[in-house]
């Protein structure tokens, strides 16, 4: 059984999910990018594995949305060996 997950207070809890919330924001706009730069050409998955370094279960996941299988930088990287550009804004 899986131990639940303890915090200080309440902020502590209501602001790591505030940050996980956008993490998975961020992934998320970039995985539907990226699904939509793969989906737009002919490549079948094993050919988009090869041109993403990645393994054809992984192109696979990517194009079934699971987001959560992808660390943001991984996606950052897949971006890139896709042609997309990425621009970060942050603000205060």
């Amino acid at each position: 059984m899986k131990k639940a997950k303890q915090y200080n207070g309440a902020w502590e809890a209501v602001e790591n999910e505030l940050i996980r919330g956008q993490n998975l924001w961020l992934r998320s706009k970039l995985q539907s990018r990226i699904v939509a730069k793969l989906t737009a050409g002919t490549l079948t998955q094993a050919k988009m594995a090869a041109l993403l370094n990645i393994t054809q279960p992984r192109v696979c996941a990517l194009l079934q949305g699971k987001v959560e299988q992808f660390r943001l930088d991984s996606l950052v990287d897949i971006a890139h060996r896709l042609g997309l550009s990425i621009s970060l804004e942050v603000e205060p």
